[in-house]
């Protein structure tokens, strides 16, 4: 049989098990080991735009998310961790600063590397990657150890949640501080529960938009093109959905189901970036970027869960 007669077989494969991820019999962790497995056989089909159709779906489901959030408390989660949320952000930056010359490894790179690990994973990579005219393996490398990072997150952050016994709402905030991804850090604490998903989708959002002024500080020091960075509008729409439901509140019911079915679009979104995921795509990257990815996000990990069950 040839690869031209295997192609239409890889589509419907890809496309059927897509389907499945939609369902409530697939949980985040599957959906990406699925989307990883074909990945590695071979079996994802060429002609389609993982990172594209990611984005989109990732941006949909979050705003549809938002019709689930209760406007009094997301300000409160927002601002009574305002602190840990600027902490962690300039903490891992100076951290990915000092590692990045310790390991002697490119400086956008350890750069990438660092914002995506600081604010959230592939947005912020994209984000900050042409503002300081990074290269296309530079922003490859980046984002290869941040989704790999991610997925890993997927399996052991709710298993050492339960382990400690931490509740709904420590676990959200911590998810939303140590993961960097918000695909991750949705999958993880919808596995954990409603309200650790609630709690670290308004946490995680609100460090979300220090996109902003970070893509501006690293093209300043990069010597880049503020006019070509990158502000992802989901964020603003997720607010104005949380302010139309508050506002709103006679939707309730249809809120509810935008909110279920966010969840299950998100799902999809994580089987779409395991499909992208390879092993031999992270071996051509050497091991110096993903030891600096391994040594933030510990430290950021280790640090933010201190902190939180310090003050629970």
């Amino acid at each position: 049989m040839t690869t031209e007669t295997l192609k239409p077989y890889k589509l419907w494969l890809f496309l059927a098990l897509g389907l499945i991820c939609l369902s409530p019999l697939i949980s985040s962790p599957i959906a990406l080991l699925l989307g990883f497995t074909l990945a590695s056989l071979g079996l994802v089909p060429p002609n389609i735009d993982l990172g594209k159709w990611t984005k989109k779906l990732l941006s949909y489901s979050i705003v549809g998310l938002g019709f689930g959030i209760n406007l009094p408390e997301a300000i409160s989660a927002s601002s009574h961790n305002l602190g840990l949320i600027v902490g962690s952000i300039v903490f891992t930056l100076i951290l990915s600063f000092v590692l990045t010359r310790a390991l002697q490894l490119e400086v956008k790179t350890g750069h990438l590397i660092g914002c995506g690990t600081a604010i959230c994973g592939g947005s912020a990579i994209a984000a900050v990657s042409p503002a300081i005219n990074a290269r296309n393996d530079q922003t490859a490398v980046a984002l290869a150890c941040i989704f790999l990072l991610n997925s890993i997150a997927l399996f052991v952050f709710p298993a050492i949640g339960h382990a400690l016994n931490m509740s709904q709402y420590d676990f959200g905030v911590w998810s939303a501080i140590a993961i960097h991804d918000t695909s991750s850090v949705v999958g993880a604490a919808s596995a954990y529960g409603d309200e650790a998903l609630k709690t670290a989708t308004t946490i995680k959002l609100a460090r979300a938009l220090w996109i902003i002024p970070v893509a501006m500080l690293s093209a300043v020091a990069f010597g880049g093109d503020r006019s070509k960075i990158r502000i992802p509008y989901f964020i603003g729409f997720y607010c104005l959905a949380i302010l139309f439901a508050y506002f709103v509140p006679q939707g309730q019911p249809a809120y509810e189901l935008l909110f279920a079915a966010s969840k299950q679009v998100l799902i999809v979104c994580l089987y779409l970036i395991g499909a992208a995921i390879t092993v031999s795509k992270m071996r051509a990257n050497g091991p110096k970027p993903l030891l600096l990815g391994v040594l933030l996000w510990v430290s950021i990990g280790v640090a933010s869960l201190s902190y939180i069950l310090m003050v629970s």
